[in-house]
């Protein structure tokens, strides 16, 4: 069996064809029997609301056809791939999401998505009906029990509490007859999912004693990452076939091999972070249309570790540094950009920004004549910043990458219209204490990111000797609590429970809660933990409950 993980463009239905035809053509010679892509691979996932135009779907139909095509050879292995399809019913949504397997030239089976999940950063109700009922189908030999990614997530033994679903399509399918279970997938990336993955499909396996076959969507589609690892297990549940992960992949299984991989399977899970991030910025720039990426470098460690994942992501030359010093700015930080634009080879200019700043406050200084200083002056160096690398993009067409962390977007500790600007904010599901340890992985062989932009203490630099830690508690405490209430879903009394003084609990929800207009108005993100700031978060703005 072939096993291809692809990376396809969302609404790119020609160029993900295309993609699927040269892989299947890169297989041809192995001689497999059937090959395999991920799920909705030919529109790819996900594809939101272009599923409600119509004449987006009539494309869909006339790319079934060419795929179906490639099989029409009685040489030419089957096809297994994931499409949305109309029902033709009158009622319901009028679209499922499919998986076909097509051979000798028609599809001999159509298996569609049983559980539609609408959690997190999904919403599958909104475009699809459930199938009605799981099916095999017989094919060189086999009985294939075909499923869409979801349908393997609600094993009972799996999940002996919290179960989503009270069907289980697997199960079904084993008690059905199947003896090869097929998995095609669109699952995305976050941290420690991997193991959770394996686990899950692993137990399918050896609970029934079946060999199992999970192909895995590769690639970056806007803030989510799919990390691929496509993977094979034998009917006794050992895995015989691992894909790497973030790129592209396509190889033979044989699924009764009975050896079995050795060694850790797992990446480490800050390199895995590391990776996907990479990815993330590589994909969006690519998909979108960008060659080049500017930066804003503060001295900061966001600033650099965001600068030497677009280099990984497009290479030096494609990546513009900027320092930008005001009044308040050490010495120190813009030596320090400068190291690491030389460490990473790429192009860096210093714009002092001081002239600029005090144009602004002699403007302003009727206006604000009867007041005191306070943020207000601090955020125009931020905001004069922003202006200045959006002047960059604009001229030359270059991504402005915002770099601000999570434990900053959670708190509110960024600048509408300043350090909040651009096009993709890549860290911005990443704690302040993770950007820590991606940092030592990064320097982990060679020092790239300048030691003393590690070992500063953390500050915006908008007024003298300013600190985070001035206005926020310490990071390791303050990202627990922010992970314990973003994204556990815990109470305040129950955060405090777990030895955090209940003064700071109820100070920071307080801030992630009235700091929601902010991240509204911020640049979309990568998406590297269970709960991120965007599309799967959906909190109200205007709202004001008791804690």
């Amino acid at each position: 069996m072939g096993i291809a993980q692809i990376n396809p463009k969302v609404g790119h239905i020609e160029g993900n064809v295309q993609k699927m035809k040269q892989f299947y053509n890169e297989l041809l010679p192995q001689k497999p029997d059937l090959i395999v892509f991920p799920e909705l691979c030919v529109v790819g996932y996900p594809p939101k609301d272009l599923l409600e135009r119509w004449w987006f779907i009539e494309q869909i139909q006339k790319a079934k056809e060419e795929l179906i095509a490639l099989t029409s050879s009685s040489f030419h292995p089957g096809i297994v791939f994931g499409l949305p399809l109309p029902t033709g019913e009158k009622q319901g949504k009028g679209l499922v999401n499919a998986a076909l397997l097509a051979f000798q030239g028609k599809i001999i089976h159509q298996q569609n998505k049983s559980l539609l999940p609408t959690y997190d950063v999904f919403d599958e109700t909104r475009y699809f009906d459930p199938a009605q009922q799981q099916e095999l189908v017989a094919f060189k030999g086999e009985l294939l029990g075909i499923s869409v990614c979801e349908d393997a997530w609600n094993d009972p033994e799996f999940w002996p509490k919290g179960r989503r679903y009270q069907l289980d399509p697997i199960q079904v399918m084993a008690e059905k007859g199947a003896t090869c279970l097929v998995n095609i997938s669109a699952s995305p990336f976050q941290i420690g999912k991997e193991k959770v993955r394996f686990r899950l499909i692993h137990n399918h396996s050896q609970r029934f004693h079946l060999p199992f076959v999970y192909v895995n969507q590769v690639g970056g589609n806007d803030d989510l990452i799919f990390d691929g690892k496509s993977l094979a297990c034998n009917n006794q549940g050992d895995f015989i076939k691992k894909a790497p992960g973030f790129r592209e992949w396509a190889r033979i299984v044989d699924l009764a091999d009975q050896s079995t991989l050795i060694g850790d399977l797992f990446q480490d899970s800050i390199e895995s972070v590391f990776d996907a991030l990479v990815l993330g910025v590589q994909d969006y720039m690519k998909k979108c249309g960008f060659k080049k990426a500017v930066i804003g470098l503060s001295g900061g460690i966001d600033s650099a570790l965001t600068a030497v994942i677009a280099t990984r992501a497009v290479g030096p030359n494609n990546v513009l540094g900027i320092s930008m010093p005001s009044p308040y700015s050490s010495a120190g930080s813009i030596e320090d950009s400068q190291r690491l634009s030389e460490n990473l080879g790429i192009p860096f200019e210093v714009i002092p920004i001081s002239s600029i700043y005090f144009s602004y406050l002699k403007t302003l200084s009727k206006s604000f004549a009867e007041t005191k200083k306070d943020t207000t002056e601090e955020n125009l160096q931020a905001r004069i910043r922003g202006n200045i690398l959006m002047a960059f993009s604009n001229k030359y067409g270059y991504l402005l990458l915002s770099t601000g962390n999570k434990s900053e977007m959670a708190t509110g500790y960024c600048t509408l219209y300043g350090d909040m600007s651009g096009g993709l904010a890549v860290l911005s599901d990443v704690p302040k204490t993770m950007v820590y340890q991606i940092a030592d992985y990064v320097n982990h062989k060679s020092e790239i990111i300048p030691r003393e932009i590690i070992q500063k203490a953390p500050s915006a630099e908008l007024k003298p000797n300013q600190y985070d830690q001035d206005t926020l508690p310490p990071y390791p405490v303050l990202d627990q609590i922010i992970e314990l209430w973003i994204e556990d879903g815990l109470s305040v009394e129950e955060i405090a429970a777990r030895g955090f003084d209940r003064k700071t609990v109820l100070w920071t929800v307080k801030r992630i809660d009235r700091n929601e207009y902010k991240r509204k108005q911020a640049p979309p993100g990568l998406k590297v933990t269970s709960k991120a700031f965007g599309s799967g978060r959906r909190m109200p703005i205007a709202t004001d409950y008791s804690y």
